[in-house]
């Protein structure tokens, strides 16, 4: 560009003379690179770079009626959203799946009655294109309401909306569960406690079906209590299965941040790990990794639940049906069991 060209701010026709493309290119690349080739996408990338192109979002918005943006929706509370990692991890791989289409991200925390409200009425004034939800509760009537107000909505997990499909990228709870199971089984435990998430979210519930289905006739509901995915309430679910069965030798935690409270509370009854006890978790979110002795678990697909949901919505948000989608997960085998 000459000096009478660097005075001004570039444009997209900049770009595009730059890319060698057409403009038309160019705007697709910018709105997600859908039917163009990975050499276009190349060059006009490289463009922007050298044109120093960035998009005037307000003007954008304001011919084409969007934000470019999505909301990251966490119906939790912002303690969890800090002590718990996978939360982290769906959030980083959520930020990066927009970056590559130069759309941004908005946190949004709505766990009282009250911000469930206010995120309502900020969603539903066309602040953002789409809502990630990345947890749900049977009690929540938020999700009901993005719905019925027409919000493209995807969740993580599967909703508990009766016959109202809500479009969902999920793993196979009940499959990972039973394989979890099945695993402290074959290694001839027979006092297996489950300390569940809670009942009203997809995870928890699943979970719990499939820690029953496996163990069939073995089943015992004094074994099972119910944690809320904080590190305190593995301790304490732990604490409450040892008074009740102190034969138990061998737990699994719907979370691995539950897992590590439930080690803690076992050392302080003098039960060593595995030795004694054997404890899995759920996620393997990195906490799985450095815990000491190293925590079996079930790793769950991060990076891909992310994308696959960023992509999701963007399709709903075109007005294309999508599909639910499950992910595989993968058992990981460490110290602990």
């Amino acid at each position: 560009m000459d000096s009478t060209e660097s005075d001004r701010k570039p444009t997209i026709r900049d770009v595009a003379r730059v890319a060698g493309v057409s403009h038309g290119t160019v705007s697709r690349v910018l709105n997600g690179g859908h039917w163009v080739s990975p050499e276009a996408r190349e060059a006009v990338d490289e463009a922007i770079r050298t044109t120093g192109y960035t998009t005037n979002h307000a003007a954008r918005s304001l011919a084409t009626g969007k934000s470019g943006s999505l909301a990251f929706l966490l119906t939790e509370s912002q303690q969890l959203l800090f002590s718990d990692p996978t939360f982290a991890l769906l959030l980083r791989g959520a930020t990066t799946a927009l970056a590559e289409r130069s759309m941004t991200l908005v946190l949004l925390i709505a766990d009282t009655p009250a911000e469930q409200a206010n995120v309502e009425r900020y969603v539903r004034a066309g602040h953002v294109d789409g809502v990630l939800l990345v947890s749900s509760h049977g009690s929540d009537a938020l999700l009901a309401s993005l719905v019925a107000a027409g919000v493209p909505t995807v969740c993580s997990g599967i909703p508990r909306l009766g016959a109202l499909a809500v479009p969902h990228v999920s793993i196979d709870e009940v499959g990972a569960a039973r394989t979890m199971t099945r695993h402290l089984m074959d290694r001839g435990h027979r006092r297996i406690a489950l300390i569940t998430g809670p009942t009203d979210t997809p995870a928890g519930r699943f979970r719990l079906d499939g820690f029953r289905a496996e163990l069939g006739d073995r089943f015992d509901a004094d074994l099972v209590e119910e944690g809320t995915y904080e590190r305190a309430s593995g301790d304490d679910a732990m604490m409450r299965l040892l008074e009740r069965a102190p034969d138990i030798d061998a737990v699994f935690a719907a979370s691995d941040v539950m897992a590590v409270g439930a080690i803690e509370a076992l050392h302080r009854a003098g039960r060593r790990v595995p030795g004694d006890v054997a404890v899995a978790g759920f996620d393997d979110s990195g906490l799985a990794e450095t815990t000491r002795p190293g925590l079996t678990t079930v790793r769950q697909p991060w990076p891909q639940i992310s994308s696959t949901m960023v992509d999701m919505v963007l399709d709903v948000i075109r007005g294309m049906p999508r599909e639910p989608v499950v992910l595989p997960t993968t058992l990981v085998l460490r110290e602990t069991a």
